[in-house]
């Protein structure tokens, strides 16, 4: 069977406060492998987004990587330099990030921006096209992200774009290189229903051309249940399970997973108050002992307060933490 893509272990990534610390990731472990959409859902400031930004080293001011590994193609990120992770980003790995109204320059045109990781990793570093090449490329991955009238868009400026096309044209960035995989955090959040619909669609048709990986982050079930093959749920810093998408849908063992596809609406069904988990998420600097989720768990019992469960196969290839299945 051929090694994952991304391979993490025991990642810790913390941010060191005045009032304290924040265990955002506390040991995440998951696979990613080929030609796979892997989903991380969860509720706000659970820490899926510290998981993605910590694959790129792309952290928060404030936030380190103080344990574990993150292995692709090999190489341990978490132990490159500066300079190894920057060849690296744009080439092999490559981010979409949440607001494609902050993620581009207002002072650059959209073209101009493009071109950038063109000429940095493909005509400086790699040499694999000429400098005058880079403009016919530039329009060539503006066609690929389905925006018309690529030669007039590569020319216009970020406010003169509508926000769907504002995010094609951040994927056209991510993608110059070919990516083997592709790290979207939460890549439609800013975005109307529809445009959400073109951007998922555009995602799935580049990982069938260009066979590559897709790991998104993001808090919408109903997007993971159309996109994903597989999902990973994420709770006050730690996965709480992990399955393929059928499974999480069918069969949900978690007790927050449960609550949270009974939270889904369902068109047609007669129903009264939608689901809720009370009361608010659990502050990161102050987390409860033993399992994070007890105080709002309808199911908790007194050996839940006291220790944390392991995270463990419960049926095959679905990973539940959890005493109920101890």
């Amino acid at each position: 069977m051929p090694e994952p893509i991304l391979k993490i272990r025991g990642l810790k990534t913390y941010f060191f406060m005045e009032r304290g610390t924040v265990k955002a990731v506390d040991g995440v472990d998951l696979d990613i492998e080929e030609k796979q959409i892997f989903g991380l859902v969860g509720e706000t400031g659970c820490g899926k987004s510290i998981t993605a930004h910590s694959v790129l080293r792309l952290l928060p001011y404030g936030g380190t990587i103080v344990d574990g590994k993150i292995l692709f193609g090999g190489k341990d990120l978490v132990k490159l330099s500066g300079e190894e992770m920057r060849r690296l980003r744009g080439t092999d790995i490559a981010m979409i990030f949440q607001d494609p109204h902050t993620s581009l320059d207002p002072v650059f045109t959209i073209g101009y921006q493009i071109a950038e990781p063109i000429e940095l990793h493909q005509v400086i570093e790699q040499h694999l096209i000429s400098a005058d090449e880079v403009p016919r490329k530039v329009i060539e991955v503006l066609k690929a992200v389905g925006i018309a009238d690529p030669e007039e868009r590569a020319v216009s400026y970020p406010h003169q774009l509508s926000g769907g096309m504002k995010q094609r044209a951040m994927i056209a960035m991510m993608i110059t290189g070919t990516p083997k995989l592709l790290v979207a955090d939460e890549p439609t959040t800013a975005l109307d229903v529809t445009i959400q619909a073109q951007i998922l669609d555009l995602m799935r048709r580049l990982r069938q051309r260009l066979g590559t990986s897709i790991f998104l982050i993001t808090h919408n079930l109903a997007v993971v249940a159309e996109m994903c093959d597989r999902v990973a749920v994420m709770y006050a810093g730690r996965l709480i399970e992990e399955t393929d998408v059928i499974p999480l849908f069918e069969q949900p063992l978690h007790p927050y997973t449960q609550v949270l596809v009974n939270a889904i609406p369902k068109p047609g069904a007669v129903r009264g108050k939608l689901a809720t988990i009370p009361p608010t998420i659990p502050d990161l600097m102050q987390l409860p002992t033993g399992c994070k989720f007890h105080p709002r768990c309808p199911y908790a019992k007194p050996i839940c307060a006291q220790r944390e469960p392991e995270f463990k196969d419960v049926e095959k290839g679905h990973r539940v933490r959890c005493h109920i299945y101890s």
